[in-house]
């Protein structure tokens, strides 16, 4: 049973015609858990299971978190989390309504990673939220099915945290022989693979900063900085206060309510940041985040 699904690929009237171009969207935000996450996690977590593991631990934002514990509760397995203070009340509820042992501890990902990760013995296996091939295999599908759907993209959106969805989806287009633009928009305050790119090197931040807490990895993973480094990668970055009307316009104009990790990319159309022909199709992922209520998002705005 695979435990992710096959998402809506939808046209936005709207973003189109801003962007003076088709515009289509793939709802990953359909997730049972509410993000693209459950499509790597997922992968990671059943050839684990396969091959005979019994409690899961992993390190995450959030979503990560959410789709293991979701993970674990459809396989009948056990699941421990390990959260930052960051993540939001929202996220931390979900991973318990799945029956995940959850754990709150550190400032950032990386001070709660560190828990993770001395929790792990010979009965448990760790799960990285961005950082293992079989998570860039689960992803891959996702363009595997927007070909398989008709649309043969020129160019694709999306947004970069750990650099696991920017990873798959290049290795799902590789798999086609699909070689366009694609345009990794982090927010300011969490813009490691743009610094890493300025610099030419796989470099970490000092500190990651602002509201997008699910894009808060001080450094992407390996293999997403060397794909920038031999693809058609280009790299935004947009500010807090655009990623969060963003999310407004979203709701408003699809009637659905993304984080702000989600708004980020959703931005650079709403903004109409990028001059694209009106022949070509664009891909948006839009990676959804299940940690979010409309009270949240609210409340960045005051």
């Amino acid at each position: 049973m695979k435990l992710s699904i096959e998402t809506p690929l939808i046209h936005s009237p709207k973003l189109s015609q801003l962007n003076h171009c088709q515009v289509w969207l793939k709802m990953e935000s359909s997730q049972p858990t509410g993000s693209f996450k459950l499509r790597s996690i997922g992968r990671a977590c059943q050839m684990h299971a396969e091959e005979g593991a019994k409690h899961f631990i992993c390190s995450s934002g959030g979503n990560a978190g959410i789709a293991v514990a979701y993970a674990a509760r459809m396989l009948n397995l056990k699941a421990t989390i390990v959260v930052p203070e960051t993540t939001s009340n929202k996220a931390q509820d979900l991973i318990k309504q799945q029956g995940a042992h959850l754990i709150v501890h550190g400032a950032s990902w990386v001070e709660a990673n560190s828990l993770a990760l001395s929790l792990v013995d010979k009965d448990s296996v760790y799960i990285h939220p961005f950082d293992d091939p079989l998570l860039w295999e689960g992803v891959a599908d996702l363009i595997d099915e927007v070909i398989q759907a008709g649309l043969n993209p020129d160019a694709v959106v999306l947004s970069v945290g750990g650099g696991s969805l920017l990873s798959g989806v290049i290795q799902g287009l590789d798999r086609h022989n699909i070689n366009i633009p694609i345009y990794a928009v982090e927010t300011e305050g969490t813009a490691s693979l743009n610094a890493a790119m300025q610099a030419g090197k796989h470099i970490a931040l000092e500190e990651v900063t602002g509201i997008a807490t699910t894009l808060a990895a001080k450094q992407v993973c390996k293999e997403a900085f060397e794909l920038s480094q031999n693809h058609q990668v280009h790299s935004l970055k947009v500010t807090d206060q655009e990623t969060v009307s963003s999310c407004f316009a979203f709701l408003d104009d699809h009637r659905t309510l993304v984080e702000p990790a989600c708004g980020a990319s959703l931005s650079i159309l709403y903004q109409q940041k990028i001059q694209f022909e009106p022949h070509e199709n664009v891909l948006v992922i839009v990676c959804g985040g299940a940690g979010i209520n409309l009270k949240q998002l609210t409340a960045y705005t005051q």
